[in-house]
């Protein structure tokens, strides 16, 4: 299934507030069915995320503090997309500052949207393996509370299953490099 892009009549525009990392704009338009009306949009760049496989098969996650939750939740590595940054560069300079692994085999998994209802953000997921810890690491980024978690891909799946705090992107993602591994 392909996917045909329908663009809105658009008669007005507004944006209301430019932000660091996206924007949010009122949009007043009419939908290709005729409905006018006003629509939210979140304007974002886009992400992308790494599924981490170490040499011996465990999942290198991230536990990291997220304000809009307020508390930690459990994630694959991911960073946004930088003004014309290609996905795989930015996913590799991320990997490397929140978990320490730099990958020598990448595999591009698929893009999806991640909340179609108010974004227009899309992630790029890629199986990331052949890990080696690095020696000196950099950084993690200042506004950052990250704590690297080894897990199985069973014992992932068994948190996702029994309703741990998992983002969607991190789930999805899961699952497409399962298949990608079979």
């Amino acid at each position: 299934m392909s996917f045909e892009k329908e663009s809105p009549n658009y008669l007005q525009q507004r944006l209301f507030y430019r932000g660091r990392k996206f924007n949010f704009d009122v949009h007043t338009l009419r939908l290709p069915n005729g409905v006018e009306g006003d629509w939210e949009c979140i304007r974002h760049p886009g992400g992308a995320l790494a599924v981490p496989i170490t040499e011996d098969g465990k999942l290198v996650l991230v536990k990291q503090y997220r304000f809009a939750i307020e508390g930690r939740i459990l994630e694959f590595p991911a960073g946004t997309l930088e003004p014309n940054e290609d996905a795989s560069l930015t996913i590799q300079r991320e990997i490397e500052e929140e978990t320490g692994y730099r990958a020598k085999t990448w595999n591009y998994l698929g893009k999806f949207p991640l909340a179609p209802g108010y974004s227009d953000e899309y992630i790029y997921s890629f199986l990331a393996q052949d890990l080696e810890k690095l020696e000196h690491p950099p950084q993690q980024d200042e506004d950052e509370d990250i704590e690297v978690i080894l897990m199985s891909f069973e014992e992932f799946e068994q948190a996702i299953l029994a309703g741990e705090l998992i983002d969607a992107k991190s789930i999805a993602s899961f699952f497409m490099a399962k298949l990608f591994l079979k």
